[in-house]
C-alpha cells in the first residue's frame, strides 16, 4: 500500500508539474518572446485587409491586429501579416502557425464549439447580400428564379445560399471556388449571373471589377454575419487580451478618446477614462490608487493608451478603411455606438 500511495503521490506530483508548465505556456508568452505578433489576414479583401506592392497591409482588420500587437508589445508596427484563404484559415490557428485570426469570419456556433477555437467579439456585424449585373434588370434577390451564384467555398455563404434558396422555393445553379480573386473573376467573365458574399465585401469586390458602375448591390440581407477576432480554446489569458483590445476600442469612442487627444483625456478627472487610460485612478473613498486593469490580462496599465494612441478609437478605424470618406462608403449602419442607434456597445472596464 505504501508502494501505491507513494507511486501515486510521485506521478500526481509530475502530471501537476506538466500542467503547470502548460499552463504557464501561453500565447502572451509566445508573443513576447518573439518580439511580434503574428496575425492571420485576409490579403484580397479592399478596406478589410491587402498589402499594397511594397508589402504595406492596410485595412479595417489589420488595423485591429495592430491594435492587439500595441497592446501587447507597445508597437503597433511588430505585427507580421500571415495571408490566409477561406479554407486555410481555422486550420492555421489550429495549428499555431499564427496568434489571432481577424480576417471578416463568421461568429457562428459551431466554430466556437466543434474547432478548438472561440471568437473575441465582434468588430463588424455584417449581413450576406448579392451583387448582379445591372443589364439583368434584376432589382431584388426574389427574382433570381434559375440564376447561376458564384460563391466561395469553405464560408458560411454556402449554407446561407442554399437556405435562402430553398426558403423561397427557388431553384439555382452554383459555381463554388475556393480562392476570393477567382469567385470574382469567374463572375467578371460571366461564368456566373450572381455574386454572393458578405455585403461589406460587395462593395469592396465591386471596385476591383472593370466595370464597377454596371454592377449592382441588391437591397436584400439574407443573414447574420457577426465578424470578428478568433482565438484558441484554453487560453483565457489570450482570449481576455483580444477581447478587451477590441471593446477598448469602442470603449475609447464611447468616451470621446481619440488618438489625435488621448494624451491630454489622459489627465481626465473622469474615472471611466482613467481606468481606461491612466496608470493611476481614483477610488470610490478618493484616493488615488494604481490602475490594475491591465494587470489582470497580463499587460501593463498603458495597453488600452498604447492601443489609441497608435491605431484610434472603434469610430476612427472604421471611417480610415471603410467609412464615407473611403471608395468603399460604407455607412456606419449597424456598426454605429449603441447611443447612435447601433449595435456597438463596450462593457464597462471597473
Amino acid at each position: 500500500m505504501k508502494f501505491v500511495l507513494n507511486a501515486l503521490l510521485t506521478t500526481t506530483a509530475a502530471c501537476a508539474v506538466l500542467f503547470g508548465a502548460q499552463a504557464k505556456a501561453g500565447t502572451l508568452d509566445d508573443v513576447k518572446a518573439r518580439g511580434q505578433l503574428l496575425c492571420g489576414s485576409n490579403p484580397s479583401l479592399l478596406g478589410f485587409g491587402v498589402p499594397d506592392d511594397q508589402g504595406k497591409w492596410t485595412g479595417f482588420d489589420v488595423d485591429y491586429c495592430r491594435a492587439i500587437a500595441a497592446a501587447v508589445l507597445g508597437d503597433a508596427t511588430k505585427v507580421k501579416f500571415v495571408p490566409l484563404s477561406a479554407k486555410e484559415r481555422f486550420t492555421a490557428l489550429q495549428s499555431s502557425t499564427i496568434d489571432v485570426l481577424v480576417r471578416n469570419s463568421t461568429w457562428t456556433m459551431s466554430r466556437d464549439t466543434t474547432l478548438g477555437l472561440t471568437f473575441a467579439g465582434v468588430n463588424y456585424y455584417d449581413g450576406q447580400g448579392f451583387m448582379v449585373p445591372a443589364k439583368l434588370g434584376v432589382k431584388s434577390a426574389l427574382e433570381l428564379k434559375g440564376a447561376t451564384v458564384c460563391v466561395q467555398s469553405g464560408t458560411t455563404t454556402e449554407l446561407n445560399l442554399a437556405d435562402f434558396f430553398k426558403s423561397h422555393n427557388m431553384d439555382y445553379k452554383v459555381v463554388s471556388i475556393e480562392k476570393e480573386e477567382e469567385v470574382l473573376k469567374a463572375y467578371q467573365d460571366g461564368r456566373c449571373d450572381v455574386y454572393t458574399t458578405d455585403q461589406s465585401g460587395l462593395y469592396a469586390e465591386r471596385l476591383g471589377l472593370t466595370n464597377p458602375d454596371q454592377q449592382i448591390v441588391l437591397p436584400e440581407i439574407i443573414s447574420k454575419e457577426p465578424l470578428g477576432p478568433v482565438v484558441r480554446q484554453g487560453d483565457t489569458q489570450w482570449f481576455n487580451i483580444v477581447k478587451w483590445v477590441t471593446f477598448a476600442l469602442v470603449s475609447a469612442e464611447e468616451l470621446g478618446v481619440t488618438s489625435a487627444n488621448v494624451d491630454e483625456m489622459r489627465k481626465s478627472p473622469n474615472p471611466e477614462i482613467q481606468r481606461l487610460l491612466s496608470s493611476k485612478v481614483t477610488d470610490a473613498t478618493g484616493k488615488e490608487a494604481d490602475n490594475d486593469f491591465g494587470k489582470a490580462i497580463g499587460l501593463g496599465p498603458d495597453w488600452a493608451y498604447n492601443a489609441i494612441k497608435q491605431v484610434g478609437n472603434y469610430g476612427e478605424v472604421f471611417e480610415r478603411n471603410i467609412g464615407k470618406g473611403t471608395k468603399l462608403k460604407i455607412a456606419r449602419g449597424k456598426n454605429a455606438l449603441w447611443s447612435d442607434g447601433g449595435l456597438q456597445y463596450s462593457p464597462p472596464i471597473n
